[in-house]
């Protein structure tokens, strides 16, 4: 499930249009957009907090956080952790998560620029992923980046590729923490915390160990015991939504939506009318009515679809 990040474009730019409010640009709306999500995000943990406070003694309460759970279980996965000095350093990146790229190619023929301008990475991905730029298949450090412009310490030659991949570092919340021997998870560790970590290893009764398993969850490391433990831990996490990114090619001045290298929004199919919401009053435009919004998306999807027919 993914939200169309051009139909909540241009669904911003027409009700804009109609409010005569201006216009929002595509870096605009990718910014406003990433912060968007991450609140709609943020904010179902803070609900599903408050229903489990609820009495389970209705099925009201039973769908909400059905509901709840359902738009969370998108960003659930599995990652390995790594060992290292006596602890195990969170998954970085869930195995099928992918790296955001983007591939630029001088032409000028004698000047070539030092600088570019990434279009198909945003500024909060790289400012919060590890980022790798490789010419012609070889990697540099070479250069530097503000923003969404990189620029090298000597302009690359003509005609040369110029490759840049940003890794994010997506891990949001703990899960469950799993030992394995063979090819199956085999034991969940129990997670206590440092006061109990010493009445447990002072006793052989409570001691942990590779049947019995625990960890302690201190600076975003796990430490786990018995520390004889070194390999095949995982974890299951919660991972950050993929930023939106609305990409485009210029044509003369216009924006041309590019598709192929554009991001959607990560969240539920039911938070579209939520996000135009949002972004829109990050421009200063309050809709009172929900169903303005779902009439002007309903509108701008018969359009690309009428296009593609």
């Amino acid at each position: 499930m993914a939200i169309n990040v051009n139909t909540v474009y241009q669904t911003v730019l027409l009700i804009l249009n109609k409010e005569q409010r201006g216009y929002m640009t595509p870096v605009e709306f990718n910014k406003i957009g990433t912060q968007v999500q991450l609140e709609i995000f943020e904010k179902y943990f803070e609900d599903l907090n408050q229903q489990i406070r609820i009495p389970q003694t209705n099925t009201d309460y039973a769908d909400r956080v059905v509901n709840l759970d359902e738009k969370i279980s998108i960003f659930k996965t599995i990652g390995n952790t790594t060992y290292a000095n006596g602890s195990f350093s969170l998954p970085a990146e869930s195995g099928s998560s992918q790296a955001t790229f983007t591939t630029i190619t001088p032409v000028a023929p004698n000047a070539v620029p030092q600088a570019y301008t990434i279009t198909t990475i945003t500024a909060n991905q790289l400012a919060s992923g590890t980022t790798t730029v490789f010419l012609d298949g070889i990697a540099t450090t070479a250069y530097s980046i503000n923003g969404t412009v990189i620029t090298f310490n000597a302009a690359p030659a003509n005609s040369v590729d110029i490759f840049i991949v940003t890794v994010q570092d997506d891990f949001y919340r703990l899960g469950t923490v799993i030992y394995s021997t063979g090819a199956l998870p085999t034991h969940e560790l129990e997670r206590v915390d440092r006061g109990e970590l010493y009445h447990l290893l002072s006793s052989k009764l409570t001691a942990p160990s590779t049947t019995y398993p625990i960890y302690v969850y201190e600076r975003q490391k796990l430490f786990v015991y018995p520390q004889t433990i070194q390999t095949g831990v995982q974890a299951t996490y919660i991972r950050k939504p993929t930023d939106p990114v609305w990409n485009f090619t210029l044509s003369g001045n216009a924006y041309v939506y590019n598709p192929d290298t554009s991001i959607n929004f990560e969240l539920h199919d039911a938070e579209q009318t939520e996000i135009v919401l949002k972004v829109l009053l990050y421009a200063g435009v309050v809709v009172k009515d929900p169903t303005i919004i779902q009439v002007a998306a309903q509108q701008i999807q018969q359009e690309q679809q009428n296009q593609k027919s």
